[in-house]
């Protein structure tokens, strides 16, 4: 599979036929990176880092003569300079890439009313009724030529009759391409790929994959299922089975899912202080609560998220009886989670999750509600934030002094899912 930094581009030529490739999927090209170039031209040959100005940051985007260094997101910026100790970081601005999202997601919305949006950056499209626009390859011309035109940005367009195969199209054709897989020529393209490119096929699943001697989507395709399934798992080996034989039968939705809302920070200053870890919990729990009720959501699952100074990341869950949006709830159960872990090394990152998410209107108290009186406390700081700003009101072991915080863009993040 590509490295996404270019060197295995692959692209269609002009005469391919696109009429079974219905399907596309946009994905904007090195983007944060690309939205801080648009003011730094000169700079967009020369290797660019997006990260916090602390060392201790990780890299939020890298764009592609950064990528050929082994430069990726999520890297502790230390690590990326060492491996690029020319590169130039520039700090991130969320707030232009929700604006250049927007722009980009409404031309998505001219050409066709069935857009599946990934996130920030990417769109499934299902363009088999923008017949008046041309065929599919045409339709990828048009979205490429308005989003450069309008937002001097690039993207990269795969075509197919899959969403599996159209979201590896487009990674083949980064940076600034089109690949289109039509649908007679899916499995031609599959096969030679490495398992690794197979959609939900990580590290350990790779390894379990190729101890048995299947190294490509070609060697899961002519496997035995049963033997797929003795690998992976049951419902993991027929997955698998079907994707490697280009079998997908997902269309393009338009209605997103949230798979999780959380917040995570990390430290300036690595920390052992239970006090301020726990501090910093409740700091979160209240922060994912305030944002999941001004979604409409309530959630089941909470989740602790712990980095160490080592770098080691554990991750520890627990799902609740009944759903909730109580940040105290939140608060208590991932406390427990912390507290059950026993003793910590230096804490480098924490974050708190919550997961199984659900509308709010379908919520089901219990007949004893055992958050009612939290309930209505949080209720009324949402009445005095809305009415006189955030801070006005806040839980008392939030006074104290606060833990050092650290990069901005760290401090909060919402995850999305596409349907599955």
């Amino acid at each position: 599979m590509s490295k996404q930094d270019g060197r295995d581009r692959q692209v269609s030529a002009s005469s391919v036929d696109s009429s079974t490739a219905t399907i596309l999927h946009v994905d904007l090209d090195a983007f944060f990176a690309s939205v801080e170039l648009l003011d730094r031209p000169e700079l967009a040959h020369l290797p660019v880092i997006v990260a916090g100005k602390s060392m201790r940051s990780v890299v939020t985007a890298a764009n592609y003569p950064a990528r050929k260094y082994g430069v990726r997101s999520a890297l502790p910026l230390s690590q990326a300079l060492r491996l690029c100790p020319k590169a130039i970081v520039l700090e991130p601005h969320f707030d232009r890439y929700r604006h250049y999202s927007t722009l980009v997601m409404e031309i998505f919305d001219g050409v066709t009313p069935l857009v599946e949006r990934l996130g920030i950056d990417e769109a499934f499209l299902d363009v088999s009724g923008a017949g008046l626009i041309g065929n599919p390859a045409q339709v990828a011309a048009v979205i490429r030529r308005r989003v450069q035109q309008e937002t001097r940005l690039t993207c990269s367009v795969g075509a197919a009759s899959t969403k599996f195969v159209a979201k590896l199209a487009s990674g083949r054709a980064k940076p600034d391409g089109v690949l289109v897989v039509p649908a007679d020529q899916t499995l031609a393209f599959l096969h030679p790929l490495p398992v690794g490119a197979l959609w939900g096929v990580g590290a350990v699943t790779e390894e379990a994959l190729t101890r048995r001697g299947l190294r490509t989507i070609g060697d899961i395709a002519r496997s035995p299922i049963a033997a797929l399934q003795r690998a992976v798992g049951d419902a993991s080996g027929l997955k698998l089975h079907d994707l490697a034989n280009g079998r997908d039968p997902r269309s393009v939705t338009t209605a997103s899912v949230e798979k999780s809302v959380g917040h995570e920070v990390t430290f300036e200053v690595d920390t052992v202080n239970a006090d301020d870890l726990r501090r910093e919990l409740l700091r979160q729990a209240n922060a994912v609560a305030v944002r999941m009720r001004t979604a409409g959501w309530v959630g089941r699952t909470v989740v602790l998220k712990l980095r160490y100074d080592d770098f080691t990341t554990i991750t520890r869950s627990r799902t609740l009886a009944e759903s909730t949006d109580v940040g105290r709830r939140i608060y208590e159960e991932v406390r427990s989670i912390y507290d059950a872990l026993g003793r910590h090394n230096p804490v480098r990152l924490i974050g708190v999750r919550m997961e199984q998410l659900s509308e709010g209107d379908d919520q089901q108290l219990g007949l004893w509600d055992e958050d009612e009186d939290w309930r209505e406390a949080e209720d009324t700081i949402d009445a005095v934030t809305a009415r006189f700003g955030r801070g006005m009101l806040r839980p008392a072991s939030l006074l104290k002094a606060e833990a050092p915080r650290g990069d901005a863009q760290n401090a909060h993040r919402i995850d999305y899912e596409p349907p599955r």
